[in-house]
């Protein structure tokens, strides 16, 4: 038995919308990521007991693996999924996990993947350090592929790091909607659109289909944000699986609530968006009059951009299994909304 089959599996592409994606493509994706999931468990091995569950904490709670499916269906553009293409899948994930510590630490998570976070576990200072051990460990992989990917997600954390900061600081002077999706790109497009560039890249892509898949991943980033935002407000708990209005407990203005905002229609609704909601008659009264709202649909309507956005990026790529995969990907950005 091998070790992913021993342990959590990451989930199938079919739940990402490929189910009728070209079954001899998914079988080597599949197999790659079955790859991926070995390495991660393998780099971030330690011999000191406390240091291993700590950083194999997030990596067993498992998750879509979104970034390396990219990169993997990615390079099915060029020649195909290879030892450096599983490097550098895991070496985006790698990257992924660590901001997900640093994340409930900011965010004062107590959960995440359905277990308790890491910061809640054992405390601020554990998480900070697991995240920091991962992104030395993603330094260490990406240093085997060479001093140009070396340089890639180099300014990837660079991107990831910015976002974070803006976010923090919020838009001062800046157009509230404007300040988040640019923000939203560097947070959750950068790493995705870094993907994108390792997959063409270390499969033989040409430089053309390679900028195509660094825009998709790029686009697809932000839009899968957006669609989280609308499944928040939008999705009753039992569709989506997830607590409606974790935003508006948290404070987080979304994109359909900064458009309301914009709209200024409801000023009850101008109210209650001032703050965190801890009451949950709040949340309930918040979604509601969210759900009626203009920024809801103008919310649907943007995400619809990005879709067309990256579909049109996607012609620049051959014909093929792959770039239908890519497709079907795409548009599942915006089903899984409805």
């Amino acid at each position: 038995m091998t070790a992913t089959e021993n342990s959590a599996q990451p989930d199938l592409p079919a739940s990402l919308g490929l189910d009728s994606a070209d079954p001899e493509l998914i079988e080597r994706v599949v197999g790659g990521l079955a790859q991926v999931e070995d390495l991660l468990r393998s780099i971030v091995h330690s011999d000191v007991d406390f240091v291993d569950q700590a950083a194999l904490h997030l990596v067993k709670a498992g998750g879509k693996r979104f970034r390396p499916l990219f990169t993997l269906l990615s390079a099915e553009v060029g020649s195909g999924i290879d030892e450096k293409v599983v490097t550098a899948a895991a070496t985006v994930e790698l990257v992924h996990l660590a901001t997900l510590y640093h994340d409930d630490v900011m965010d004062e998570a107590t959960m995440r993947r359905g277990e308790t976070s890491a910061n809640a576990r054992w405390d601020n200072s554990i998480a900070i350090l697991t995240g920091d051990f991962l992104f030395a460990h993603a330094s260490m992989l990406v240093a085997d592929l060479g001093a140009r990917a070396t340089k890639v997600i180099a300014e990837t954390m660079r991107e990831l790091v910015t976002g974070q900061m803006r976010e923090t600081v919020g838009p001062r002077d800046d157009d509230p909607v404007e300040h988040y999706l640019s923000v939203i790109a560097q947070k959750t497009g950068s790493l995705i659109a870094t993907s994108g560039r390792y997959g063409g890249m270390f499969s033989g892509a040409t430089d053309e289909q390679t900028d195509a898949l660094v825009a998709v991943g790029d686009i697809i980033g932000a839009a899968f944000q957006i669609s989280d935002d609308v499944i928040d407000i939008a999705s009753p708990a039992h569709e989506s699986g997830k607590t409606p209005g974790t935003d508006l407990r948290e404070g987080v203005r979304t994109l359909p609530m900064l458009y309301a905002l914009e709209d200024d229609e409801d000023p009850r609704l101008t109210e209650l968006l001032a703050g965190p909601l801890h009451d949950d008659d709040l949340v309930e009264e918040a979604l509601i009059r969210l759900r009626k709202s203009t920024g809801l649909d103008r919310a649907r309507r943007t995400l619809d951009t990005y879709v067309d956005r990256a579909m049109a990026e996607l012609e620049v790529l051959p014909t093929g299994p792959a770039r239908d995969a890519l497709a079907l990907l795409t548009r599942y950005v915006v089903e899984r909304t409805r």
